[in-house]
């Protein structure tokens, strides 16, 4: 049996819980701005989202050598984050490496997608209802 939403609906729903994750990563990293030493975190999901949708439905696809990368091992649903500390962060005079204003617009950037993504799954729900129970008159 399928799956009730496709590709794209549960790229989307992984979209919105890593940017929520996201979300926590900054505002944590804003949190501590006049912590000493302390060194901001950053989290990078798209590239590793694209390619989970790319190798999203690849389950039948086997490797041929020990040495090469799994395909479609879980996709879009095993979508695991990697939170790091920033390496393009400069260090301030008591070790700390938060740039507010980044950060402050990481948060505005993030939050704008967060809410497009939510809006897009809210409309490819409202179809799914709408054929569900208007469709068939």
């Amino acid at each position: 049996m399928s799956d009730l939403f496709d590709k794209t609906t549960n790229g989307l729903a992984t979209s919105i819980n890593m940017r929520q994750l996201r979300h926590n990563v900054i505002a944590s990293n804003v949190a501590n701005a006049e912590t000493p030493n302390y060194h901001a975190k950053k989290l990078d999901f798209e590239d590793s989202l694209r390619r989970a949708m790319d190798t999203d439905g690849m389950r039948g696809v086997s490797m041929t050598h020990p040495e090469h990368v799994p395909v479609g091992s879980g996709g879009v649903k095993s979508l695991k984050a990697d939170i790091y500390e920033n390496p393009h962060g400069e260090i301030n005079n008591d070790g700390n490496t938060v740039d507010l204003e980044k950060e402050m617009s990481s948060l505005s950037e993030n939050t704008l997608l967060y809410k497009a993504a939510l809006e897009l799954i809210n409309k490819k729900i409202a179809a799914l209802k709408y054929a569900a129970s208007e469709g068939g008159r």
